[in-house]
């Protein structure tokens, strides 16, 4: 495949990278005058799989096809030339978000906001009854203007088979999998949550949630392990987040989201109230300087600091807006506390506690307790928290009846 110059009607310009099943090539289409980029996939050298694995294959990259959001990379082509099978699609300029994070840190307001993404592109990938499956930094890239692009769509179920590569060794890693998946079960949308919260816990601490010295251990670990808030390795993690986080990571598909919505939801709810928290911090060592302390009685609509506003508009220039209108900040100088209109706590605090009913009409799940909130007060970070709430409320009340 080294030299191939010419793959069904696309002129091969260049290699941009190989891997165990197969080599992605720069490709230029003569009728329509683009470039784009061709993914050969090696099929097996018995004739009767092959014709099942391209059967499946064209099929697969039907459905992805159908995929168009701008957070998913565009399918044009399918076919066969020889040996292999290949899959014409949209060329990115950009970098993978694996290569980012082996050679830096992001910061939680990034890290959420390239999660949010994801996350709402495979809502719509999941309404549409197509499910990834292969989640992991490798296959999210991070294109120009704080976009993100899913790679992969098509290919993942062709990695879930048994047929083997043509080294015969297992496909990739079982790192970023979800329960379900190292066990072999059957894995719908809530499988992606699971994988994209394992993703979201390796960028905001730095390390990969489930290690181990091979692929038994890793997939003992994923069925098994309980990971530890991301704030007790990230201090700058709120304690939401934590909560967010911890949701995606059920082991019990069951008590996890139930869909992408809801964790895209929830996301933005914390990137909102990232952005509030800095500007009221910002605020209030203004009005400290100025007068010493704020006005009573004083409650306005803020929004936030320019730097803030820049750094969500960098993650998601419709961040503001996602909800159908402008969201501006209430800040209470009275409690010094900000509160966003557009997060709702209750209703994310039952969204994070209680499994849905319904899932836009694809899932339905029974009813049952949850103990999240029985870990949640275990923790103590978290006590800590509730009694600096109780301490300040019962203040209130008695600075307010003196």
């Amino acid at each position: 495949m080294s030299d191939t110059t010419q793959l069904g009607r696309y002129r091969i310009l260049g290699e941009l990278g190989r891997g165990a099943m197969g080599v992605v090539y720069r490709a230029e289409d003569p009728v329509l005058d683009r470039q784009l980029a061709i993914k050969t996939v090696f099929v097996p050298a018995d004739d009767a799989d092959r014709a099942e694995y391209e059967a499946r294959f064209t099929q697969e990259a039907r459905a992805a096809g159908k995929l168009a959001h701008p957070g998913i990379v565009t399918i044009y082509d399918v076919g066969r030339e020889g040996e292999v099978v290949y899959m014409a699609m949209e060329l990115l300029e950009g970098v993978d978000l694996s290569a980012q994070v082996a050679t830096r840190r992001f910061s939680v307001t990034e890290a959420v906001g390239i999660v949010e993404r994801v996350a709402d592109a495979l809502s719509f990938a999941h309404d549409r009854g197509v499910v990834h499956r292969d989640i992991k930094p490798p296959n999210i890239m991070l294109v120009g203007g704080g976009r993100v692009k899913i790679m992969d769509f098509g290919i993942a179920r062709m990695r879930s088979s048994d047929l083997k590569t043509q080294t015969g060794l297992m496909l990739g890693t079982p790192r970023y999998m979800s329960p379900e998946q190292v066990a072999g079960r059957p894995v719908d949308q809530r499988s992606d949550i699971f994988s994209l919260g394992t993703v979201l816990y390796e960028l905001l601490t730095g390390t990969k949630l489930f290690a181990g010295d091979g692929a038994t251990e890793i997939m003992y670990n994923v069925s098994q392990l309980r990971p530890v808030p991301p704030s007790r390795i990230n201090r700058q993690v709120p304690a939401m987040l934590d909560l967010v986080v911890a949701k995606a990571l059920e082991k019990d598909a069951s008590e996890r989201y139930q869909d992408a919505h809801q964790f895209a939801a929830d996301l933005r709810a914390c990137l909102n109230e990232l952005g509030v928290q800095r500007a009221d911090t910002d605020t209030t060592q203004r009005i400290d300087r100025r007068s010493g302390a704020a006005q009573d009685g004083d409650k306005t609509a803020r929004k936030p600091t320019g730097e803030t506003d820049a750094t969500l508009r960098a993650i998601d220039p419709d961040i503001r807006t996602r909800s159908g209108k402008p969201q501006n900040i209430i800040v209470d100088s009275n409690t010094r506390l900000a509160v966003s209109q557009l997060f709702d706590s209750s209703a994310a605090l039952k969204r994070l506690t209680e499994p849905e009913k319904k899932d836009h009409g694809r899932l339905t799940v029974s009813p049952r307790p949850s103990n999240f909130l029985v870990r949640a007060w275990r923790d103590l970070e978290m006590r800590i928290l509730i009694g600096i709430i109780l301490t300040a409320t019962l203040a209130g009340i008695f600075i307010a009846a003196h």
